[in-house]
C-alpha cells in the first residue's frame, strides 16, 4: 500500500511539473514578445494571446494619459462596443478607476455581489453582455506608476479564475506595464530629441528637417509656400530690467501666442533665442501676411505680468512665399531679410519679401 500510494504521489508531483513545463513553454514566448516598442503588437497580444493562457474569452486594453487622467482604448476583441474612453475622475469610481488608484489587481469573483469597490446598479448594466459573471482588471505597473489596464472576462469553462490564472495575470501586467512605460519613455525622449526644451515648439534642427520635406513636396505636387519668421522686440531690457527668468516667460507667452494664431497643419519652430519660424503650406502670400498681422496684433494686445510689473510685448515678422525650387537655407536667409526690415521700419510690424523668378 505504501508503494502504491508512493508511486501515486510522483506521478502526482510528474504530472504538476509538466504542467508547470507546458505553462513555461507558453508564457515564455510571450514575455520575448511583449519586451518590445511596438504598442500595437503588445495590444494584440493582450487581447488575442494571454486571454488563452487564463482562459477568458474577453479582453480589452486601455492605455493611461496622465496629463488627463483618461484611459484611453487601445485594442479589445469585444464583440460589443464598449467605452473608448474612461475617466479617473469618476465619483463614484467604476472597478476599472478603483483599481487603478489602487494599483493592485482586482479579482471579481460575481460582479452582481462585489461590494470592495461597491458597484451601483447603473454600473453593473454591462454585466449582461458577458457569459459569466467573473473577471480581472489588472493595473499595468511601470516604476511604481500605473500606465494602462488590462481587463479579463468571460471565462471559458464558466469557472472563477484560479490561483495559477491570477498568477498568470500577476506577471503580465508587470512585463505589459515595463513595455509600454519603455514606449512612452521611448516616444518623450524622441520628443525631446525634436522639441525646444523651453516652448515645446519644434527645435532648429528639426525646423530645416520639416522645411526641407515642405519644399520637396511643394516641388513634386506643384502649390507655394510661405514662411513666417517672428523675433522678440527689445528682449534685452526685459532681460537686464527684470531677469532671464522673466526674459523666459515672454519668450514662452509669445510662443503661445503665435501657436494660437496658426493652423494645425502649420509647423512652428523657435528658431533661436528670440526668433521663431512657421512654416504654412499651401498658403499664398496674402493669407500668410494675414497671420503675421494676426500674431503681431496678439504678442501685443496683452502685456505680460511678472512679479507685479507689466512688461508690454511685441515682435516684428518677416513673410515669403516660395515654390520647391528654393533650398531651405535660402528661403530661411531671404525670410530674415525681410523680418530684419520689419525691425529696421520700427519693430512691432510685418514685411513682405516674394521670391521671384529673377531672385532665384
Amino acid at each position: 500500500m505504501k508503494k502504491d500510494t508512493t508511486q501515486s504521489n510522483r506521478r502526482s508531483a510528474g504530472s504538476g511539473s509538466a504542467g508547470q513545463s507546458s505553462r513555461l513553454d507558453l508564457i515564455t514566448p510571450l514575455a520575448k514578445k511583449i519586451n518590445c516598442l511596438d504598442v500595437k503588437r503588445i495590444a494584440d497580444i493582450c487581447v488575442n494571446e494571454i486571454p488563452q493562457l487564463v482562459g477568458a474569452r474577453l479582453a480589452s486594453l486601455y492605455i493611461l494619459d496622465e496629463n488627463s487622467d483618461i484611459l484611453h482604448l487601445e485594442n479589445n476583441n469585444h464583440p460589443f462596443l464598449i467605452n473608448n474612453i474612461v475617466s479617473l475622475n469618476q465619483n463614484p469610481p467604476s472597478p476599472m478607476v478603483a483599481a487603478v488608484r489602487s494599483q493592485e489587481l482586482l479579482i471579481i469573483d460575481d460582479v452582481d455581489t462585489h461590494t470592495t469597490p461597491n458597484m451601483k446598479h447603473t454600473q453593473r448594466s454591462f454585466s449582461r453582455n458577458y457569459s459569466t459573471k467573473s473577471c480581472i482588471i489588472a493595473p499595468l505597473i511601470c516604476h511604481g506608476r500605473v500606465v494602462g489596464v488590462l481587463n479579463l472576462s468571460d471565462k471559458t469553462d464558466g469557472e472563477r479564475f484560479n490561483e495559477d490564472q491570477i498568477a498568470i495575470v500577476e506577471l503580465f501586467r508587470q512585463l505589459v506595464g515595463a513595455s509600454i512605460g519603455n514606449i512612452k519613455l521611448f516616444e518623450k525622449t524622441q520628443r525631446q530629441a525634436k522639441t525646444d526644451g523651453l516652448t515645446g515648439m519644434l527645435n532648429h534642427r528639426t525646423f530645416y528637417e520639416t522645411l526641407e520635406a515642405e519644399l520637396r513636396r511643394t516641388q513634386r505636387y506643384g502649390g507655394r509656400l510661405s514662411i513666417i519668421m517672428a523675433d522678440v522686440d527689445n528682449l534685452k531690457p526685459i532681460n537686464d530690467s527684470y531677469g532671464h527668468r522673466a526674459g523666459d516667460m515672454a519668450i514662452k507667452q509669445i510662443a503661445r501666442r503665435i501657436g494660437a494664431c496658426i493652423r494645425q497643419i502649420d509647423v512652428a519652430a523657435r528658431y533661436g533665442g528670440d526668433e521663431f519660424a512657421v512654416i504654412l503650406p499651401n498658403t499664398s502670400l496674402a493669407d500668410a501676411a494675414v497671420v503675421a498681422e494676426r500674431i503681431v496684433t496678439m504678442v501685443k494686445s496683452t502685456p505680460m505680468i511678472w512679479e507685479q510689473h507689466k512688461i508690454d510685448l511685441s515682435v516684428s515678422v518677416g513673410v515669403g512665399q516660395y515654390d520647391g525650387h528654393s533650398g531651405p537655407g535660402e528661403v530661411a536667409r531671404t525670410t530674415d531679410r525681410a523680418l530684419y526690415a520689419a525691425k529696421q521700419a520700427g519693430k512691432g510690424r510685418v514685411s513682405v519679401f516674394e521670391m521671384t523668378a529673377a531672385a532665384q
